[in-house]
C-alpha cells in the first residue's frame, strides 16, 4: 500500500503559535517562510502563509503569531479558538519554559475547551548547553499521556535552520491527518470505530466474497486509493510483512481481514497515518470516521407532511442480511448476531433512545424478521439520512432512489381519502396515569405492571399489525408526555407528521375523561390553525375498573360534539384490547373519516360556506345583469335599424 495521500478537502489549515516571551514564536514563523534567519523581527508577526506546494498534502498554511503580554491575553484566546492546530514553544536554554506548559498553557487550552491537536516545539535548540542537556523523549513522555491532545513534540533551530519546515508539517498532518479519531496510544490499538470502517472496506474489496484479499483485489484496491499499481515483487513483500509479525494475517487464498487491520496499525506506528486517511477518504469517511453528507444526499424534497418509508427492494435486501447473520436459523437476531450484522457500522445504531426499548425483543434480548424491520422502518421515520447511512454499512450498494420512498402528502391523501403509506404514525396523548405507557407496551407484547412511573420523556413503540386480507402495516406509538404538549403544538409543524391522534383516558376516573377532552380540544384547534388535521379516537383505558356513574354518557357525549368515533374501551391488565391498534390502522388509511372538528373550527366554515354562497349569488346576479344588458342593446339595434 503505497502512493501519496488525500486532504479531506480542507483548502487552508490555520496554525496558532504561543508560547512564553522570548521563546522564540516570531523568529521560528520567520525562518519556515524565508529560510532565513532574522537578525530582528517586529514583536508580532502579521498572518503569514506557507505555499500549497511546501508540503505533499498540496495545502496552504496560514501561521498566526500571538504576543505573550498579559494585555494580549484575550486576543490570544480568540485565536486560539479560531485555529485548526496549536504551536505551542519553549526555548532549549530556559528550563522555566519548559516547565510553564504544564503548570500554565495546557492548562489554559483546556480552560478555553480548545479541542485541537498541540505540537510542542522546543525552539533555540542551538543556544542549549551541555548543563541543561536532556532526553526529549523521557521528559516528554509523561507530559504527553497526562495531556493526549499533544500530538508530537521536537526541538529545532531557527538560527541554524535545523528542523524548521517540520515543525508546521507536523502541525498540517495533524489536522489533515490526525490520529486521535484512528488509534489509541494507551492500548496501542486500532480505535473500534476505525476497524469498523475498515473492515467495511475489506469486505467491499473482497469481490469473490472469500473472507481475503487476494493478488489482484489487492492492486485493484492499490489503484482505486492510489492510483498506481503494486508490482508482483510489492505485493510479495506486504505479505511477508504481515506474515513475518502475524502468521494469520496472511493465508493460501491471500491477506485476511486480520492482516490488513495489522499493515494499518503499522503505518499509524511509523507515522504514515496519510496512509490510512486517504484509504477511508476514498472510501466516502469524514474525519469523525462517518459516510460523509454527499455520500447520504437524499433526493427527495419533502414536505411537513411527507414521510420517508424504505422501498420494497429495500426490505427485501434487509431480509436477505437477516437470513445472512441469523447463524444458528432460528429465526431470531441475538445481540452477538446483531453485533456482528453491525460491525461495519460506526456503531450499532439501536443501543440509545428512541431505539433500545422500542420493538419486541425475546426474553434473550433478540430481534425477530418483524421487530428487526420495525426498527428499520422507526429508523427511516425519525431519521432518514441516518437510516440510509446505516444501509449503506451494512452493504447496500444502491443509490437513496432505490432506498427510500417519498409517501404522497396527508392533504392530498384526505382529497383521495385514502393513503398510500406502509408506516403510520401515531401520537398518543393523555393525562398523567391514564394508561399511555401500558398501552404501548401492550403493542410489544409486554406484560402488564402494577408499578407505576410517570413519562417525563416521549417513548416511541413500533410493530407490524397484521391486516384483513392479509396485509401488514407498520404502526408506530409515540407517546407525549402530558407536561410536553404545549412544548410540541408551539411548532406549527408538530402535527404535520401524526397520521392519527389518540387521546387516553382512564375509564375510572371523571378528571381524566374531562382532561384528556381538553387535550383533545387543543389538538383539533391546533390542526385546524395549521391545516394538519388528523383522524382522532378516544380509548378509555382501564376497563376492567368500575366507571364512575357518567362515564359512558359523558365520553359519548365528547365523541359526538367532535363529531368523531365512540371510545374504545380496553383493558391492558385483562388483556382486552379490542382489536385497538387495527382501529387505529383503520383510522390511518382512511385519513377523511373521524377528523374532530372543533366550535370554533364549525364556525369558521359555515362563514366560508356563507361568504362563497354570496360571491356565488353575486356572480349569478351579476351575470344576468350583463346578460339582460346585452338583449336590451341587441333589441335597441334592432328597432333603430328598422326604423
Amino acid at each position: 500500500m503505497l502512493g501519496g495521500s488525500i486532504s479531506g478537502g480542507r483548502t487552508n489549515v490555520r496554525v496558532v503559535v504561543v508560547g512564553d516571551r522570548a521563546t522564540g514564536k516570531s523568529s521560528l514563523i520567520t525562518a519556515a517562510a524565508t529560510e532565513t534567519f532574522p537578525e530582528e523581527v517586529p514583536p508580532v508577526l502579521p498572518p503569514t502563509r506557507l505555499p500549497a506546494d511546501l508540503y505533499p498534502d498540496n495545502v496552504p498554511v496560514t501561521i498566526i503569531d500571538t504576543s505573550s503580554s498579559l494585555e494580549s491575553r484575550g486576543k490570544v484566546a480568540e485565536e486560539l479558538k479560531r485555529a485548526d492546530a496549536v504551536v505551542l514553544t519553549y526555548a532549549c536554554d530556559q528550563p522555566s519554559t519548559l516547565n510553564r506548559l504544564t503548570t500554565f498553557w495546557l492548562y489554559e487550552f483546556r480552560r478555553l475547551e480548545i479541542k485541537v491537536p498541540v505540537i510542542v516545539v522546543g525552539c533555540k535548540l542551538d543556544k542549549r548547553d551541555e548543563e541543561h542537556h536532556m532526553n526529549l523523549e523521557q521528559v516528554m513522555a509523561p507530559i504527553m499521556q497526562q495531556f493526549r491532545e499533544i500530538e508530537t513534540c521536537i526541538e529545532c533551530s531557527a538560527a541554524n535552520l535545523v528542523q524548521v519546515p517540520e515543525v508546521f508539517y507536523y502541525a498540517q498532518k495533524a489536522v489533515l491527518h490526525p490520529t486521535a479519531p484512528l488509534f489509541d496510544h494507551e492500548t496501542q490499538a486500532l480505535k473500534p470505530r476505525c476497524v469498523r470502517a475498515l473492515k467495511r472496506i475489506f469486505i467491499l474489496c473482497d469481490h469473490d466474497m472469500d473472507d481475503t484479499l487476494n493478488d489482484e483485489e489487492l492492486n485493484e484496491f492499490q489503484i482505486k486509493c492510489f492510483s498506481a499499481p503494486l508490482q508482483p515483487a510489492e505485493i510479495v513483500g506486504v505479505k511477508r510483512v504481515v506474515q513475518e509479525k502475524l502468521p494469520q494475517g496472511v493465508n493460501d487464498m491471500g491477506l485476511t481481514l486480520t492482516g490488513f487491520l495489522f499493515l494499518h496499525a503499522l503505518f499509524i506506528e511509523k507515522g504514515r497515518l496519510e496512509t490510512t486517511w486517504t484509504v477511508l477518504r476514498k472510501f466516502g469517511y469524514n474525519d469523525e470516521i462517518k459516510l460523509k453528507d454527499d455520500y447520504l444526499s437524499i433526493p427527495f424534497k419533502k414536505a411537513p407532511d411527507q414521510n420517508l418509508e424504505l422501498t420494497s427492494e429495500a426490505v427485501e435486501f434487509l431480509k436477505g442480511v437477516f437470513s445472512t447473520f441469523d447463524t444458528d436459523k432460528d429465526g431470531v437476531l441475538r445481540n452477538s448476531e446483531l453485533d456482528d450484522l453491525f460491525s461495519t457500522a460506526p456503531e450499532s445504531p439501536w443501543g440509545e433512545t428512541p431505539y433500545k426499548d422500542a420493538v419486541e425483543r425475546t426474553p434473550l434480548g433478540g430481534l425477530s424478521l418483524s421487530a428487526f424491520l420495525s426498527e428499520w422502518a422507526l429508523m427511516t421515520l425519525l431519521e432518514p439520512a441516518q437510516s440510509l447511512a446505516n444501509l449503506i454499512y451494512i452493504g447496500y450498494n444502491c443509490g437513496a432512489a432505490s432506498a427510500l420512498r417519498p409517501t404522497r402528502r396527508r392533504s392530498v391523501d384526505r382529497k383521495k381519502q385514502q393513503t398510500d403509506r406502509n408506516v403510520y404514525q401515531c401520537f398518543v396523548f393523555g393525562p398523567k396515569g391514564s394508561g399511555k405507557s401500558a398501552l404501548l407496551k401492550s403493542l410489544l407484547g409486554r406484560p402488564f405492571s402494577e408499578n407505576y412511573a410517570a413519562t417525563t420523556d416521549e417513548h416511541y413503540a413500533v410493530s407490524v399489525v397484521d391486516r384483513l386480507g392479509g396485509t401488514k402495516r407498520t404502526l408506530v406509538l409515540r407517546e407525549i408526555p402530558e407536561d410536553e404538549v404545549k412544548m410540541l403544538l408551539s411548532n406549527k409543524e408538530s402535527l404535520a407528521s401524526c397520521d392519527v391522534a389518540v387521546f387516553v383516558y382512564d375509564s375510572s376516573d371523571e378528571y381524566s375523561l374531562k382532561r384528556a377532552s381538553e387535550l383533545l380540544m387543543t389538538v383539533a384547534r391546533r390542526g385546524e390553525i395549521s391545516g394538519f388535521m388528523m383522524p382522532c379516537l378516544f380509548v378509555a383505558a382501564k376497563d376492567d375498573l368500575d366507571s364512575y356513574p357518567m362515564a359512558i354518557k359523558d365520553s359519548a357525549k365528547i365523541c359526538q360534539s367532535f363529531g368523531i368515533d365512540a371510545p374504545i374501551h380496553i383493558s391492558v391488565k385483562e388483556r382486552d384490547l379490542n382489536s385497538v391498534f387495527n382501529r387505529i390502522v383503520a383510522a390511518a388509511e382512511h385519513p377523511h373519516l373521524s377528523v374532530p372538528e372543533t366550535e370554533v373550527g364549525r364556525s369558521q366554515k359555515r362563514y366560508r360556506h356563507l361568504v362563497n354562497r354570496s360571491l356565488m349569488f353575486t356572480s349569478v346576479v351579476a351575470a344576468v345583469a350583463v346578460v339582460g344588458l346585452a338583449a336590451y342593446r341587441s333589441y335597441a339595434a334592432r328597432k333603430n335599424t328598422s326604423s
